[in-house]
């Protein structure tokens, strides 16, 4: 791991892109003690009111601070990237590596559900759901996670298979060692390079599919400041105040952005094959 540190601080757009991502995730956990304006707060003295020293990047139609909603808005959204990307992670490492080690019809049958679940197309499928309620915040993690794992299923099963034939692993169990630790102790942990790149390249799609979901109404709900939201709140007047959803455009844009940087570089620092 040290190795691979060091390979990844090689990678400068990388390493930049991460400190980017540090400040976007600091400034979002901190906003409510360093932000001097609430996200809901409206002053409608001030509508819509150009840039300046008070509101660097202007206010909304309802007089409310649009740098504040900005940084409130990734609160959720680098959220549910996060979250959406764990339970995608846990549960495709969790699958594949049972399917992997039990191995013959068990794994044949296990990978034949993955398959047809793969077949399903996520977006509508979370767009069918949504449209049949409100979806809240825990709503869309939970629909993007349980519908993001399957890649990674298969990933880590073709990793366990190719491992459980390694000689530690059959002195493993010539020494008697219980399945269940074989596979947390020796098992999973050496796939777990590959789902840590993954899971880093989910946490952007997810990002991206509930600022969609949010744009098309059918994501958290309105009044919750997320980047979609805020870009789909600021359609009807783009072309008098364009800044209202350039600034939630260009911050989900930069997030996506960094995360996919510091994903590429995760991949080439812990693939041994292209270590130096």
């Amino acid at each position: 791991m040290a190795r691979a540190w060091d390979r990844f601080r090689l990678h400068r757009p990388a390493a930049v892109a991460a400190v980017v991502l540090a400040v976007l995730a600091a400034l979002s956990m901190l906003a409510p003690w360093i932000i001097p304006y609430r996200p809901d707060a409206i002053d409608l003295h001030h509508v819509t009111a150009p840039p300046s020293l008070a509101h660097p990047l202007g206010t909304d139609e309802l007089g409310r601070d649009v740098l504040t909603r900005v940084i409130w808005g990734g609160r959720i959204s680098l959220a549910v990237g996060v979250c959406s990307a764990l339970i995608s992670a846990g549960l495709g490492t969790a699958y594949g590596a049972v399917a992997g080690f039990c191995g013959g019809r068990v794994d044949a049958l296990m990978m034949r559900v993955v398959d047809l679940l793969l077949s399903l197309p996520a977006l509508f499928v979370v767009l069918i759901v949504a449209s049949f309620h409100r979806a809240s915040v825990a709503a869309v993690i939970l629909y993007l996670g349980l519908l993001g794992w399957m890649g990674i299923a298969r990933l880590v099963r073709g990793q366990v298979l190719s491992l459980r034939e390694r000689d530690f692993v059959i002195a493993a169990r010539a020494l008697g060692v219980p399945a269940g630790r074989l596979l947390l102790r020796h098992l999973v942990p050496h796939a777990s390079a590959p789902v840590i790149v993954m899971a880093t390249l989910g946490m952007a799609l997810a990002m991206l599919i509930e600022a969609s979901l949010d744009f098309l109404g059918l994501g958290v709900p309105p009044d919750t400041p997320t980047w979609g939201n805020l870009m789909s709140s600021a359609k009807s007047s783009f072309a008098t105040a364009p800044l209202l959803a350039v600034a939630p455009g260009a911050a989900i844009t930069v997030a996506v952005v960094c995360v996919n940087l510091v994903g590429d570089a995760l991949r080439d620092a812990l693939d041994p094959q292209t270590a130096p």
